[in-house]
């Protein structure tokens, strides 16, 4: 009955108060403070946990595998597999690619009678994922047992043991380290992974690194029929594989490359074009290949424009985010006879490493963004440079930025990639630190000076 009295008498509350703090101030301070302080730690238990990539590392196939021109012809002649029409289109399509003559392609490719088979795709997996993670725990002084979270991301080679036993086996990651494998899910899976581990980080209760490897293994991949949407992946996929190191300790910002500040994954495989716009499957004898149809840019192009619609108010400034949504409302009044305009994302970041599917891929990117050359640039060099790597491609596209000595600390980097089923990824990092020339394992360290190139 009391408090229900003093309740419905705020007078009466405000005397009581009036009360403490003037005949116990000691008392009434000492709330204020405990009060104070549960805020504090319920503030800073709750938010968000910062992830920092600690250094990515790519690999650099040997000398030996560098695939020119002449090489790719003489392993398809040598192979006698494909009639003189299919040839004559690899030829064609290898010419205008955008891929130079040292792009690296599966030991396999060079033999005598070369012919894939799990010994070499196994070779091809260990050589690439083995050599960066090196590479990486070298540049970084982080013992293996320190690893919390591994995982590694290839889209069309799954063993048994996983890719991930193998790494689990040769570095020797404790027994509660825990594991993921990603396949099937194509260029995209590099960006996915990173959101996977920063979203495992930020649930977890504990300091932690985990410990990302993006690959691809094409060496059981190889097209030998002569369905013409399938051997186009002979013409343009290449040997890669980075690795990444990422952590949400906070003391790590000072030794950090860089801040992931925002992620965003869309999947639009509810649309039957989307999904059937790159494909595995048999053609009409039997030969298994992967299938890049023709709408495939025209669908990259489409569903890009869909995961602007998410992304833009994420990471644009207030002017571009209201020039954006008054065309938006413009467009819902005139009956869809406008389209929304494209934001101008250079007003939100300095940097762009886009998805490098293909010299048509980068070229429509560039079209729906209104990026300039400029901007492109390091897409369109490392296609040149490594081909089409897959998933990995946009951390060499990082590492050219790197031997450039071209981001700065504060510098905002967008990496986009597209992937099968058809999915869109995006990741947003903001430099903690300058990026240096990279070092001796910087992919580019020995050719960065003939690059940008004056025609592609």
């Amino acid at each position: 009955m009391q408090s229900n009295s003093i309740r419905s008498n705020p007078v009466q509350y405000s005397n009581i108060l009036h009360f403490l703090f003037t005949t116990n101030p000691t008392l009434s301070l000492s709330c204020i403070w405990c009060l104070s302080i549960s805020i504090f730690f319920y503030y800073y238990t709750s938010r968000p946990k910062s992830i920092f990539l600690l250094d990515f590392s790519c690999f650099q196939p040997n000398p030996n595998q560098k695939c020119s021109y002449a090489a790719s012809e003489s392993f398809v002649r040598r192979t006698n597999r494909f009639t003189e029409e299919s040839e004559e289109f690899m030829r064609k399509i290898y010419l205008k690619s955008g891929l130079g003559d040292e792009t690296y392609a599966p030991p396999f490719v060079f033999e005598s009678n070369p012919e894939a088979n799990l010994k070499y795709a196994l070779d091809e997996a260990q050589q690439g994922m083995f050599s960066s993670i090196n590479s990486l725990l070298a540049k970084t002084n982080i013992d293996p047992s320190c690893i919390d979270c591994l995982i590694v991301t290839c889209g069309s080679f799954s063993p048994m043991p996983s890719l991930t036993s193998l790494i689990v086996n040769r570095f020797k990651l404790k027994p509660d380290v825990k594991t993921y494998n990603l396949s099937g899910m194509g260029c995209s899976s590099g960006v996915i992974s990173i959101d996977l581990a920063a979203n495992l980080l930020k649930q977890s209760k504990k300091i932690g690194y985990a410990l990302v490897v993006v690959t691809e293994t094409i060496s059981l991949d190889w097209y030998y029929g002569d369905n013409r949407p399938m051997l186009v992946t002979n013409c343009i996929f290449r040997v890669g594989c980075a690795t990444a190191l990422i952590t949400n300790d906070p003391s790590c910002r000072r030794v950090a490359k860089m801040e992931l500040v925002h992620s965003l994954r869309t999947h639009h495989g509810a649309s039957d074009r989307a999904y059937k716009a790159a494909f595995q499957e048999e053609d009409n004898k039997g030969n298994t290949g992967f299938a890049l149809n023709k709408d495939l840019t025209a669908v990259a192009g489409m569903h890009l424009l869909e995961h602007i619609k998410i992304l833009a108010p994420r990471v644009l400034p207030l002017t571009q985010l209201g020039v954006y949504v008054y065309s938006v409302i413009g467009c819902a009044f005139s009956g869809g006879k406008s389209k929304p305009i494209v934001p101008d994302f250079t007003k939100a970041f300095d940097h762009f490493c886009i998805h490098t599917g293909g010299k048509a891929v980068i070229e429509q990117v560039g079209r729906v963004l209104s990026l300039s050359d400029a901007l492109t640039e390091p897409a369109r060099m490392s296609l040149h440079r490594f081909g089409n790597t897959s998933s990995s491609l946009v951390f060499y596209e990082l590492a050219y930025f790197e031997a450039k000595g071209r981001v700065r600390k504060g510098d905002r980097v967008w990496m986009l990639a597209f992937g099968t089923g058809f999915k869109v990824g995006s990741l947003v990092w903001k430099a903690v630190s300058d990026l240096g020339q990279g070092g001796d394992d910087n992919p580019w360290s020995d050719c960065i000076d003939r690059y940008p190139l004056k025609s592609w």
